[in-house]
């Protein structure tokens, strides 16, 4: 972690024989920055280990390090066991990343090496159970159960601003479940399909907030613990949001490939509306790349899985897919691939077919408005742009999420250019 790397500078630093004093002055630092770096207290920045390399004359050592410890933080590196998944969610818990939001992002190649990792220690679950001084019964993880799938809804309904530290007190109280409880097998396994579930959620708040990089590291959390519980639909269920992600910032090719070891790992397992959440998902990726083609493949059979209807091993996780989603997100496929009169028609549907986005779903009810807004400018249907556009103005009040705000935003600039038509200009002045 960022902290035993300051303690590697602070003891290459005491190696030299150089005094404090005398160092800081040859790396243009004050002595109280330096300090802080050591111990852990500041960030560790590219200008601090190049001035390090370049005063103790490492030939580059420390900054080589920095840049792979970015691009491949050190939870990745840790084996994925039983033994690495507790030692990350301990890491994440423990106070020792207080300040998250400085995670960096990584690659989409270490994404799809970490996908790679997790089928693979899919093949080989661990024994979990344990003896520790607290009895955990099937009453208790059941307790737990609920209150996930009430921070789902809430995190639906007021956005992810809050959510997170709840989630993220969840997952704590998990945590404490598995070092000192008490459980068999079975609880066991349910207790880290829980830690995952509960990972996902905290990873897809701090996306919602923008927060890249940490969402990465709790994404991971979240597929390590499913790899340990031998659970691979809520693994796959996980590498789904990253898949949102990673689209979302540009690696449409690496949401492909994360869906594709979703749907793979998962084949012969998966529900139907399992299957029709991965498809349409898949879908919305490709669209990303601009292949018309399996995008549409993938959202036909999206349709003819949800068609085959319910069944009772559906994971409580997959409420919200419905006719009205798998419409959403055939729009916003359309609309991404250049046709934004099939975009409208997609849109419409959604909600001809009881999207109850307004109660439900208002954040991405926001997000799907907006994006039918932007199908009917770029059809020079002014009057309709703004309608859409103003229903997803009213579904945003009172929701705190990122992603919808720059999203509405983003609308309202593409309409300012048409700033002259009154009822562009009514808007624009409405929801200043």
């Amino acid at each position: 972690m960022v902290t035993s790397f300051g303690h590697d500078l602070r003891d290459a630093r005491r190696s030299s024989g150089m005094t404090f004093r005398r160092f800081a002055m040859l790396a243009g630092y004050s002595e109280g920055h330096l300090r802080s770096v050591e111990n852990g207290r500041r960030e560790v920045t590219i200008d601090v280990v190049d001035a390090y390399d370049r005063v103790l004359n490492t030939g580059g050592t420390f900054g080589s390090r920095l840049v792979v410890r970015q691009a491949q933080p050190d939870a990745v590196l840790m084996p994925w066991d039983r033994d690495g998944t507790r030692a990350i969610l301990d890491g994440l818990l423990d106070g020792s990343d207080v300040h998250r939001r400085s995670f960096v992002a990584v690659s989409g190649a270490a994404l799809m090496a970490m996908a790679g990792r997790w089928e693979a220690a899919l093949e080989a679950p661990e024994p979990l159970i344990a003896a520790g001084t607290r009895q955990i019964n099937p009453s208790l993880v059941g307790h737990i159960d609920q209150r996930l799938d009430h921070l789902r809804h809430l995190d639906d309904e007021l956005g992810s601003g809050d959510l997170a530290t709840l989630a993220r007190s969840e997952l704590a109280l998990i945590a404490q479940l598995l070092r000192a409880g008490s459980y068999t097998e079975q609880i066991g396994r349910r207790l880290y399909s829980l830690a995952a579930e509960a990972s996902r959620q905290v990873a897809w708040d701090q996306f919602d907030q923008d927060h890249h990089g940490v969402a990465q590291r709790y994404f991971e959390m979240a597929l390590r613990a499913s790899a340990t519980a031998g659970d691979s639909v809520t693994g796959a269920y996980a590498l789904s949001f990253m898949a949102v992600q990673s689209y979302s910032t540009g690696q449409g090719l690496q949401a492909v490939s994360l869906l594709e070891t979703a749907r793979s790992a998962v084949s012969g397992k998966s529900t139907a509306r399992m299957s029709a959440m991965l498809a349409a998902r898949s879908a919305r990726a490709l669209s990303k790349t601009g292949d018309r083609r399996a995008a549409a493949h993938m959202l036909y059979e999206a349709r003819e899985a949800l068609d085959r209807g319910p069944h009772p091993d559906d994971p409580a996780t997959l409420y919200w897919v419905t006719e009205g989603e798998v419409e959403m997100i055939a729009g916003s496929c359309a609309l991404e691939l250049g046709d934004p009169a099939e975009a409208i028609r997609r849109f419409d549907a959604a909600i001809n077919a009881d999207y109850r986005g307004d109660d439900l779903y208002p954040r991405s009810h926001a997000i799907y408005l907006a994006r039918a807004a932007e199908a009917h400018l770029t059809m020079r249907d002014l009057d309709a742009a703004v309608q859409r556009a103003t229903h997803a103005m009213r579904c945003l009040g009172g929701v705190d999420s990122a992603r919808s705000t720059s999203t509405l935003a983003g609308l309202r600039t593409k309409l300012g250019g048409h700033g002259a038509v009154p009822v562009v200009r009514d808007f624009l002045e409405a929801t200043r």
